[in-house]
């Protein structure tokens, strides 16, 4: 029998936990609210959750601050909520490391249906970009370890990497020298058609190059081919276990 997904709602607006709990539970999932970070770290202490509903205006740390910090220890996927739905909100957000970003006033069914594209995503990827599993794949002096999910640099520096900067690397790093464009990598790292938003990629893949120390430039590992997508442009090898 299929274990039922787990949810974690974390918003300091009581009646906004109690609906949305309700809601999940009525459609098939379970969930657990709770009104700040630190009831958040506890819940996560405790159980295990499929995806996290974070509120960014929270009190004490705010919800971008958590986000930041999940990330760095856990690639759990993260959908963000809040009041502002201005661009360069929601693009702080997905700098921080959240899977998606919903503004509010938004519906129930909404975050519903980007809960479950999430989820599905998270759990598959199209066969012809499915990437090999590998322990560790170096590339252009790097090491990404897929088991610790960590990044090794070519001076030996270990830096966590997760969401959804670890799934857009293991598509490069899977399919070197082929251009992958935008809907593609819209599709497998946010689990959306793109829209407005899809401009997310080009922030992720900004993130890359900075993490990576190149810049947009010709000496970028991952390159822009104008009119298409971005391609990984060192040679990859994977290692043995």
């Amino acid at each position: 029998m299929d274990r039922t997904d787990h949810i974690l709602i974390v918003d300091d607006d009581a009646e906004i936990r109690t609906l949305l709990g309700r809601y999940l539970e009525k459609n098939g999932l379970r969930a657990t609210t709770v009104p700040d970070g630190r009831a958040m770290w506890q819940a996560l202490d405790r159980g295990t959750f499929d995806l996290v509903v974070l509120d960014v205006m929270l009190p004490g740390d705010d919800g971008l601050t958590l986000c930041r910090t999940l990330r760095a220890r856990s690639d759990i996927p993260v959908i963000m909520l809040t009041a502002r739905g201005e661009e360069m909100d929601r693009i702080v957000g997905l700098e921080m490391g959240a899977d998606d970003y919903v503004p509010k006033p938004f519906s129930a069914r909404e975050l519903l249906a980007r809960i479950k594209v999430i989820l599905r995503r998270t759990r598959s990827l199209p066969r012809n970009l499915q990437p090999e599993e590998e322990p560790r794949i170096r590339f252009g002096g790097w090491t990404l370890d897929t088991v610790h999910r960590h990044l090794v640099s070519p001076d030996g520096i270990v830096t966590p990497i997760g969401g959804a900067e670890y799934r857009l690397l293991r598509i490069f790093v899977a399919h070197p020298n082929r251009v992958l464009t935008r809907d593609q990598l819209v599709e497998l790292t946010q689990g959306r058609e793109a829209d407005a938003l899809d401009r997310s990629i080009d922030v992720q893949v900004s993130r890359l190059r900075r993490r990576l120390g190149s810049g947009p430039g010709d000496a970028a590992m991952i390159r822009t081919v104008r009119g298409e997508g971005y391609v990984l442009t060192v040679p990859v090898d994977p290692e043995g276990p």
